[in-house]
């Protein structure tokens, strides 16, 4: 198959694609789980690479393939970005008939390379903590996969952490498409408003639009954006209502002023604050730097068509400042870490420590000193001798010790301190060589100036101008190559995320 150069899309199909078993693999290992299915790390026995396998779920679908995953593979084999997850191949498994007469069908496969962590996974490490040249990175490499799919016409519909997959090389690449349609410029096309995890879902889609575009991303990145430099989720919403609500107490109420035309949005009035709300973006994220802070205030911007852009985000003065955006590849590199894993480590962690208290319930120990048993002829253990009779069969004293607890820490994994406090710069990593790569053709115009690497040596695009970008490499628990919500947000789509109303979701 022709591939082509980083930047621009593929238009040709693959003959083999579906051709191969799923028995040229050997499966090593699972990392990621939830409605569509499941994700493992295996290694094609042939040549010996590592890949992630997505096996598509075909349990529950009564009318055929299922449309999310038509639509991820459409998608994934146009885009060909250094930001996005490659789509390498469909491989499947053969169906059989049972000794019970009943048929198995069968399952289906997508191959990608495979990735090291997902953010969320790598954020949630122990001790763990990103510096501001390193969220710059990862921020940098988010927007320009972001700004290629925007310009293609891509809407991703469901960025999150563990969405955005990181390799050992500090490579950052958008993953999971399984929500991402095409749109049209006019945005008059009815979309469904059931996509986005929960926590970084915006407000129009939160109050019933069907017509939107791009910005619907941009506010997911905001949410990401502030969630790595305030070190947690910033707007945790349990449902819809209360979702509403913690976004209205952070960026104030919504009216015709600051949004011109939310009173028309269908559920407006139906959750229309009822108390003056103003906006606190400023005030709850003092401690941001500066120019984090003018950035944020952008992407969190109520109003759709007022919130700025990826092409624009990149352009921002942010990635000017210094400390600079780090070379990706001067990032240390971490034993693999996706959500599914830490979740589940976690979940073991909670399990021995009921056992052990379970244990002790039903076990207590023993006093460290009994009294003595009275026996005949002696005095009563409750009577104290005198300083020349001394007690018969007394026990020395046992001094207590320290008392431990190795209970489960109040904060998040990796503590309170694992993201820079205040934004302030703690430096970049050493540089330890390479070079960044760029694109420069492609169907798409020019996102604006790229920012140079922190690091001296590296080249750069020159003071201001010349777009780079990196090269080479539910929704319950989830993995990164397939859709994965739960540590991060409900997913609130409501039964089979394939009709969120009952029909198919556009």
């Amino acid at each position: 198959m022709a591939v082509a150069a980083p930047g621009q899309l593929n238009v040709d199909e693959s003959p083999s694609w579906g051709s191969r078993s799923v028995d040229n693999f050997e499966k090593l290992e699972q990392i990621g789980e939830g409605t569509y299915g499941q994700v493992y790390m295996a290694k094609e026995i042939r040549t010996g690479e590592v890949v992630a396998l997505k096996k598509i779920r075909m349990d529950n679908e009564r009318e055929g393939f299922p449309i999310t995953a038509i639509r991820e593979i459409k998608i994934l084999k146009k885009l060909h970005h250094e930001n996005i997850i490659k789509l390498k191949e469909i491989v499947t498994s053969p169906g059989f008939s049972l000794s019970n007469g009943n048929k198995y069908k069968g399952s289906i496969y997508m191959v990608f390379e495979y990735m090291d962590h997902d953010l969320t996974g790598l954020a949630d490490r122990p001790g763990m903590r990103f510096t501001v040249p390193q969220i710059k990175c990862y921020m940098r490499q988010l927007l320009t996969g972001l700004h290629y799919c925007h310009v293609n016409q891509v809407l991703h519909r469901d960025i999150k952490g563990s969405n955005l997959l990181i390799d050992n090389e500090g490579n950052l690449k958008l993953a999971d498409f399984g929500l991402a349609r095409s749109f049209s410029n006019d945005h008059n096309a009815n979309l469904t408003n059931r996509v986005i995890t929960l926590w970084y879902r915006p407000p129009e889609l939160l109050l019933g639009t069907t017509k939107y575009g791009p910005a619907v991303d941009m506010w997911s990145v905001g949410c990401i954006f502030a969630e790595l430099l305030h070190g947690k989720p910033i707007l945790p919403g349990k449902n819809e209502p209360e979702q509403l609500n913690k976004i209205f107490e952070l960026c104030g109420a919504p009216d015709e002023i600051n949004w011109p035309g939310v009173s028309k949005i269908p559920w407006y009035n139906n959750f229309k604050p009822t108390r003056p709300m103003k906006r606190r973006v400023r005030e709850v994220f003092k401690h941001f730097d500066r120019h984090a802070l003018e950035l944020l205030e952008k992407m969190l911007t109520l109003d759709p068509s007022q919130r700025i852009s990826a092409k624009d985000a990149l352009d921002a003065e942010y990635f000017w400042n210094d400390p600079l955006p780090c070379d990706p590849k001067s990032l240390p590199k971490y034993e693999s870490s996706h959500e599914f894993q830490t979740k589940k480590k976690r979940q073991q962690q909670r399990q021995q420590e009921e056992a052990a208290k379970r244990q002790k319930l039903q076990h207590p120990q023993q006093h460290g000193r009994l009294p003595p048993i009275q026996q005949s002829g002696q005095p009563h253990p409750q009577l104290r001798p005198g300083p020349s009779q001394p007690m018969h069969n007394s026990q020395p004293p046992v001094v207590a010790g320290p008392s431990h607890h190795y209970g489960k820490p109040r904060g998040p994994s990796g503590g309170p301190n694992r993201y820079p406090q205040g934004g302030n710069p703690s430096g970049p990593y050493p540089n330890r060589g390479g070079q960044g790569g760029g694109y420069n053709s492609g169907p798409y115009p020019p996102q604006g100036r790229g920012p140079p690497y922190a690091a001296s040596g590296m080249p750069g695009p020159g003071p201001r101008g010349g777009g780079s970008s990196y090269g080479a490499p539910n929704y319950p628990q989830g993995g990164p190559y397939g859709n994965s919500g739960g540590g991060r947000g409900p997913n609130m789509m409501g039964g089979n995320r394939n009709q969120p109303y009952g029909g198919w979701q556009q």
